[in-house]
């Protein structure tokens, strides 16, 4: 299946609608309904529950990250600690996160204008407010993958590998960066695709991605899977940011690794091996942590946050989960 090949039918696998995983309440009344798929795994990696069309492939967009991250690994790439962590980020622009980033393409000879992502302002609204009234510009090095890129780079120096072609789908490290996906899925990619930030965008299902992020938790320290999980887990706040769904889960559950994807993607595994996936089809980010916290519930984690709806100022009603 190439990167064109038309997205399917929003249904099931039998041909029904997929089922409502959140609703917005406004005033009493339902205003809106985010329709999706969601599988959580057992400790032991079967499926224990599961909506719509979980098996559909889908693209996870950046919950594809700490995959991306273990490819540099296996490159040779030497990183760990904070560095990796920002590796494997959606980081939210911040100056300590600009900042890394900065320190780390000089670390390996690099500018920002070796950077391959587009430039772009820092991903936090109040981050990117701040950033605009000190005079600050589009940039390379605000966007949110700019960790990323920085890894990609010094992955194919630290292999002897080109560096202008980094991102294409047929690059060494792209072609590890598929190995790996594959290897922690359990299942083979469906589709190619090109993300937000250029870099190639591999395509599974949802069960593929919660066997994924279980693999990681359970893998041994000593592995390149093992230790991106416990660079995220220890460095949260470089993952994400200041209020970020990932750095306040990691933060608040011990051992959990959380990776939100665009378009509504969100993946969690548990350090006992117990895992979740899921993704909005309407690709809204707004209820993702009222579902999350649903799903995480039904595992036994007591994890909350509040998405209040607002009418003048004040709070008249929520978004809340349905199943």
């Amino acid at each position: 299946m190439s990167a064109d090949t038309p997205a399917p039918a929003a249904t099931t696998a039998d041909g029904t609608a997929p089922p409502v995983l959140a609703e917005v309440v406004r005033s009493g009344f339902v205003e809106s309904r985010h329709r999706g798929s969601l599988v959580l795994l057992d400790a032991d990696g079967g499926v224990e529950f599961a909506l719509g069309d979980p098996a559909a492939p889908v693209f996870p967009r950046s919950a594809n990250k700490p995959m991306q991250a273990a490819a540099m690994l296996r490159a040779g790439l030497d990183l760990s600690g904070e560095r990796l962590a920002l590796a494997s980020a959606s980081h939210s622009g911040e100056p300590f996160h600009r900042a890394l980033v900065r320190t780390m393409l000089a670390e390996h000879g690099l500018t920002p204008d070796d950077l391959q992502c587009p430039p772009d302002l820092p991903l936090d609204e109040g981050e990117r407010a701040a950033y605009l009234a000190a005079g600050g510009v589009p940039e390379r090095l605000a966007m949110n993958c700019s960790g990323k890129h920085t890894g990609m780079l010094a992955a194919c120096l630290a292999a002897g590998w080109p560096t202008a072609t980094y991102r294409d789908p047929e690059h060494p490290l792209q072609r590890l960066v598929r190995d790996v996906v594959e290897e922690a899925a359990g299942e083979p990619v469906a589709a190619v695709g090109v993300d937000g930030c250029g870099a190639p965008l591999m395509a599974i299902g949802l069960v593929g991605l919660a066997r994924a992020f279980r693999h990681f938790v359970r893998a041994a320290d000593t592995t390149p899977e093992g230790r991106v999980a416990a660079a995220m887990r220890a460095h949260p706040e470089y993952v994400g940011g200041t209020g970020r769904l990932d750095t306040e889960l990691m933060g608040a559950v011990p051992g959990a690794l959380s990776k939100t994807g665009a378009e509504g993607v969100q993946a969690v595994a548990l350090p006992d091996g117990r895992a979740l996936a899921f993704k909005a089809d309407d690709g809204a980010k707004r209820a993702l942590g009222v579902i999350l916290s649903r799903a995480l519930a039904m595992t036994g984690v007591d994890w909350k946050t509040a998405a209040p709806v607002l009418g003048g100022g004040a709070e008249v009603g929520e978004i809340r989960a349905t199943f």
